[in-house]
């Protein structure tokens, strides 16, 4: 999925929520492998900013305090961009249950500023982030995200329209900011037993790079309306416990805590009605959205066609063993780094 060093060559990028998990790797990715004009990171926190500026000190990057939830800033922001990666959201299931106006503010009011400003200022491509639990949404962050795709897909619909809208949807992404792999981390170094919400829950697991690696493909391949899809395998999250328990070699073991609010049991990254209108590749699906507009097919027709049996979930996808899932723990440079540092 490697995307043509051509298209970024002196070109400007911006990264909405930039200084989150995957602002900072995507900019370490494009510092290493292309050669863009300038690199605008967006967020509204400052200490994070800082903390970024001092770990890559390149002349590339620029840093530019805002909330995506502010019109103007976003306005004044999108002059001259040629690409944007829009990952700035709420993303914290419970947060979103107890404040959900918080999340419609950000998850649907910012994406919808940062859409409007580069319709305005004809950038080239907008790739917005989007995740597994908009589709079929039962909490507040899923069904914010599935608003801020609608956004999307209405605005890749605009016939006058020069940018090119589309966006990407993965599953848990592995060591990213309230992801259940640094919790456990952090209850290991805790000493406390490591807790499970049901031990036959599962999750879609995509490393970050991998997840990089979508939506620069997205930026290279995706077509307006268009969202793309990595299908990726799945592990119980009794799996995930017992595999930091073997790596780490720990021995305080598991406290089940049962299912929590807004949580599913299996999680789906492509719909029944989806799977219909996808193209199905080796390691993605690419959803197409965007036809010819018939207005009397969306009020009073339908079409005579069979839906599948299910979508593509984390309970029929490729399912991991215990160890494999270690394996692929293993694999990420934040478990390395805390196994280094165990020993010293």
């Amino acid at each position: 999925m490697a995307t043509k060093a051509s298209q970024l060559n002196n070109q400007s990028i911006l990264i909405t929520g930039g200084t989150g998990s995957f602002g900072n790797n995507v900019v370490e990715r494009l510092l290493s492998d292309f050669t863009p004009k300038e690199i605008i990171v967006f967020s509204r926190d400052e200490k994070k900013q800082f903390d970024m500026r001092n770990k890559f000190r390149s002349p590339t990057l620029r840093f530019i305090i805002g909330d995506v939830r502010n019109r103007e800033t976003v306005f004044k922001v999108m002059r001259n961009i040629d690409y944007v990666f829009h990952a700035a959201a709420l993303k914290q299931v419970p947060t979103c249950e107890f404040f959900p106006n918080e999340a419609v503010e950000t998850n649907i009011r910012g994406a919808f500023n940062v859409l409007d400003a580069a319709e305005t200022y004809g950038v080239k491509k907008v790739v917005v982030l989007g995740t597994d639990k908009a589709v079929y949404p039962i909490n507040a962050m899923g069904m914010t995200k599935a608003i801020m795709e609608k956004l999307m897909i209405a605005k890749a619909r605009l016939q006058n329209s020069e940018t090119i809208f589309c966006g990407v949807r993965y599953g848990n992404v592995m060591y990213s900011r309230g992801s259940v792999i640094p919790l456990f981390v952090e209850q290991i170094k805790r000493k406390q037993q490591l807790t499970v919400t049901n031990p036959d829950m599962t999750r879609f697991l995509i490393p970050l790079p991998e997840a990089i690696d979508l939506v620069l493909f997205a930026l290279e391949k995706g077509e307006t309306g268009d969202v793309l899809v990595r299908k990726s395998p799945a592990a119980t999250i009794r799996h995930i416990a017992e595999a930091m328990i073997d790596i780490f070699d720990y021995d305080d073991g598991i406290k089940i805590i049962g299912i929590r609010e807004g949580e599913k049991m299996h999680e789906t990254l492509v719909t029944r009605e989806e799977l219909m209108k996808a193209e199905s590749y080796d390691n993605y699906y690419i959803i197409k959205h965007l036809r010819q507009i018939d207005y009397d097919k969306y009020f009073v027709k339908g079409e005579n066609v069979t839906l599948p049996e299910e979508g593509y979930t984390s309970k029929n996808t490729e399912r991991l063993t215990l160890e494999e899932t270690k394996g692929l723990i293993l694999s990420l440079r934040e478990i390395q780094g805390e196994l280094k540092s165990r020993k010293r």
